[in-house]
């Protein structure tokens, strides 16, 4: 699996890209992250990353999900609170929405 943007998934009438499909199962991300099932779900139940579900009602997880979950990962394992985790997210995406604003401007003169 590759690396992608973390962005969230699109609003409703954006185009679905790879990225914004539900596919993967969460033993599949589990494997991937290197984390239990369990917290997978913690961080579900936690409405850190809500993925979607199959007509069974399995969870299914996009490519996007899976980089903020890898993300969420890195940034508890160095010892970052849930709470802030989220926060430093939030935060980042502010940036990047920003900066693609800025140069949109900057384009336009």
């Amino acid at each position: 699996m590759t690396e992608v943007d973390a962005r969230a998934a699109p609003e409703e009438g954006e185009p679905v890209t790879g990225s914004d499909v539900p596919f993967y199962t969460i033993g599949q991300v589990a494997e991937v992250l290197g984390v239990p099932v369990a917290h997978l779900r913690r961080l579900d139940d936690l409405e850190v990353v809500q993925p979607s579900r199959s007509q069974g009602n399995q969870r299914r997880y996009t490519q996007n999900e899976i980089a903020r979950l890898r993300e969420v990962i890195d940034l508890t394992n160095d010892g970052v609170s849930l709470p802030g985790a989220r926060m430093v997210i939030e935060l980042r995406r502010r940036v990047e929405d920003l900066e693609a604003e800025v140069a949109r401007l900057r384009a336009d003169r």
